[in-house]
């Protein structure tokens, strides 16, 4: 999309705003519906019609049963500037995604994308004819593979790639993000041997091909800068794909200061309609966008920089997520800690004494034990309403669940995680260690606050699926029958309040959205189907028919 475009859309956007908003300080009716929220009890509360101001806020819900007074010379009873006849359409308040990167999810739809190949050839067999087709690339960028999916036993290599591609660099993120796979000329171009030693939190894997979690930024230093202009086309394509799913907010983890500025463009232009709740990648970036703490919501809620990313291991998939036990399938591995004990403390405090909420990735059971000892530490220090997030929390020792509820953090998880992971998961883990794997009932019964998301584009921005995998443990296939260790899931309306409520909670935004009550802003989906009487494998073929952010339509399927 070029400027001239960029601006004609942004003007259509305004107008229609325009149109809807309608006079100054008047109310608006969104009418016939079948209605559905949860309270803040996480009980579900039905409405017919829900009245809206000016302001794109809720005013009031009007009750099934409700009939209007009689309308008399004295009190005609209420005028609306508006009224919009939803037809008796399923009206659901927006979906949030409590873990996501923005940027990076447009990004991917506009690079290489090998998440549906299924064997090593099929990947290599799409990587050339991407080549093929983009001969002007100086570079061939894409990410999604995953050598568990092709059934490889082992990474692929550098050979593996320059069998395709020879003539130019290839590098391409593993679907985890947390590991790359490159062609030799990558490795030629960042100076990368066989013999290079990793730098700390991170491993060059041997034959060479794949670097792990921090080795990574050995070629990435030396891949093309992203444009502005690119940048700003990755955001719109990711501001469709959300609306489209019906995510009004995200909390966007590991904000660059590109993508910070990116969103400060959309939003000064009026094209930024999902909500974005910005956690900067690392303090530096954090304090470079905030100063002195979080910034304040702008935009009519539509963006604000709440706290810090951190992260203290990588991922299960690439043997990168820090075990206190040797992995079952690579013995003498034990994943990988990003920071010491006394460096995780220190960055934390460093952002905690300026009021910046931190959240830190941390995946196995090792690395969520040092970031559960640090929250321990600080929390005597610094006092108050914290938040403190662990993001992913897949592998918990039990003897450490309780330690959730008792310093009241959030246990920020990706359901659709689970269900991707689980055949990944036992093999890397051995039985033994299962009864920690994704224990989202656990930890909700322990007092533990659980926020979930998709973590896009690692996996699809889909709050359906990933509603149905919270009380189901079952995959899209309905496997395994019966649920992977069933007795961790969570109830239907408990798992709808994850991607609700929770979520908003999860980032101080309670009080601004999550659920469709008076005050709150009016961000609602029309839907074809009512998600509380759907069969699980129903829900996951939900369609959102229309989504609205503020009282706006801000998407509508074709």
């Amino acid at each position: 999309m070029n400027g001239r475009q960029l601006r004609r859309a942004s003007g259509a956007l305004a107008g229609f705003s325009l149109l809807l908003a309608g006079g100054a300080g008047a109310d608006a009716l969104i009418d016939n519906v079948t209605g559905m929220t949860l309270n803040r009890d996480g009980q579900v509360v039905r409405f017919k019609a829900m009245v809206i101001d000016a302001q794109g806020k809720v005013v009031r819900l009007i009750a099934p049963d409700e009939q209007p007074p009689k309308p008399t010379k004295k009190n005609p009873g209420p005028r609306y500037d508006w009224r919009a006849d939803m037809k008796g359409r399923v009206l659901v308040p927006g979906m949030i995604d409590a873990h996501g990167h923005v940027i990076e999810l447009g990004l991917a739809a506009m690079t290489l994308d090998l998440s549906d190949t299924r064997s090593l050839a099929e990947a290599k067999a799409k990587i050339a004819e991407y080549a093929r087709a983009n001969p002007e690339r100086q570079w061939i960028i894409g990410r999604g593979w995953n050598q568990e999916a092709w059934g490889l036993g082992r990474f692929p290599t550098a050979a593996d790639l320059d069998a395709v591609v020879s003539d130019r660099p290839v590098w391409l993120a593993r679907a985890d993000g947390h590991a790359g796979w490159g062609n030799s000329l990558a490795f030629k171009a960042a100076g990368v041997t066989a013999a290079t030693t990793a730098p700390s939190g991170g491993r060059v894997e041997k034959p060479l091909g794949v670097l792990v979690d921090r080795a990574t930024e050995l070629v990435e230093r030396v891949v093309p800068k992203v444009s502005p202009k690119d940048r700003t086309a990755a955001f719109l394509k990711a501001q469709q794909i959300l609306l489209g799913y019906g995510v009004t907010a995200v909390s966007d983890m590991g904000t660059s200061i590109d993508d910070w500025m990116t969103y400060r463009r959309m939003g000064d232009i009026g094209a930024l309609r999902v909500r974005i709740m910005s956690y900067g990648m690392g303090i530096d970036t954090t304090v470079t966008i905030g100063g002195t703490g979080p910034t304040p919501w702008l935009y009519d809620d539509r963006l604000r920089l709440e706290g810090v990313k951190l992260y203290a291991d990588g991922a299960l998939g690439s043997r990168g997520a820090w075990l206190k036990a040797d992995y079952a399938d690579a013995p003498g591995q034990r994943g990988l800690g990003f920071l010491s004990d006394d460096q995780l403390q220190n960055i934390m405090s460093r952002a905690a004494m300026d009021g910046y909420q931190v959240a830190v990735h941390a995946i196995g059971d090792r690395a969520d034990k040092q970031v559960l000892d640090a929250i321990s530490e600080l929390s005597q220090t610094y006092k108050g309403d914290r938040r403190w997030r662990i993001e992913h929390a897949q592998i918990v020792d039990p003897a450490d669940m309780a330690s959730f509820g008792k310093l009241g953090i959030i246990a920020s998880m990706q359901p659709t995680h689970q269900t991707s992971d689980r055949v990944m998961a036992e093999a890397r883990l051995g039985p033994a260690r299962l009864g920690g794997a994704y224990a989202w009932r656990t930890l909700l019964d322990d007092g533990a606050k659980l926020a979930f998301g998709s973590d896009f584009p690692v996996e699809k921005p889909d709050p359906w699926a990933g509603w149905a995998a919270a009380f189901t443990r079952m995959d899209a296939g309905g496997q395994p029958v019966g649920g992977w260790h069933p007795e961790q899931a969570v109830t239907r309306e408990q798992a709808w309040w994850g991607f609700t409520g929770g979520a908003s909670y999860a980032s101080f935004a309670e009080q601004k959205f999550g659920i469709l009550a008076p005050g709150q802003r009016a961000d609602f989906l029309l839907l074809d189907r009512d998600p509380l009487a759907a069969t699980p494998a129903d829900l996951r073929q939900t369609k959102v028919l229309e989504t609205w952010i503020g009282g706006t339509r801000a998407w509508a399927r074709k």
